[in-house]
């Protein structure tokens, strides 16, 4: 198997981060020129998360939380990749963390249904969590 297959949802990881980046400047910058707000009044920490519906808050919030298990998701792939053990399941379960991550970040900087957010995080997570346990299972019993 081509081990540098294993960086397709790696970079797709990296291109999600990306958007939800973009996503929540565009939220902030409108709120912030809308609503004529001035450094000043934006200076407090925390400012703009008192003034801003959930609408603008909401995608910062998502890519704060794309910087917690999708960094083990990263560091995982490179080992796979480092121990040359890629191979199609876990192509596939990294494909499968980066759609459910995908579909999370949609819910939670849109919609924000909590549960249907949580679903989600749920799913994608437990395949990363599955993903590792064969890789140490294999890397305990050599």
């Amino acid at each position: 198997m081509d081990q540098t297959a294993i960086f397709a949802p790696f970079f797709a990881m990296f291109l999600l981060t990306f958007l939800v980046w973009v996503y929540m400047y565009a939220r902030r910058i409108r709120f912030i020129t809308t609503r004529r707000l001035t450094g000043r009044e934006l200076q407090q920490p925390g400012a703009l998360v008192a003034a801003a519906p959930m609408s603008v808050t909401s995608p910062a919030d998502n890519l704060r939380n794309l910087f917690e298990i999708p960094v083990i998701f990263y560091a995982f792939l490179l080992y796979l990749f480092s121990m040359r053990q890629v191979d199609a399941l876990y192509i596939a379960g990294a494909w499968i963390f980066v759609a459910f991550r995908a579909l999370h970040s949609a819910m939670h900087c849109t919609l924000n249904i909590v549960m249907v957010r949580f679903v989600l995080y749920v799913i994608a997570t437990l395949t990363l969590w599955l993903m590792i346990v064969r890789a140490a299972v294999r890397y305990l019993g050599s």
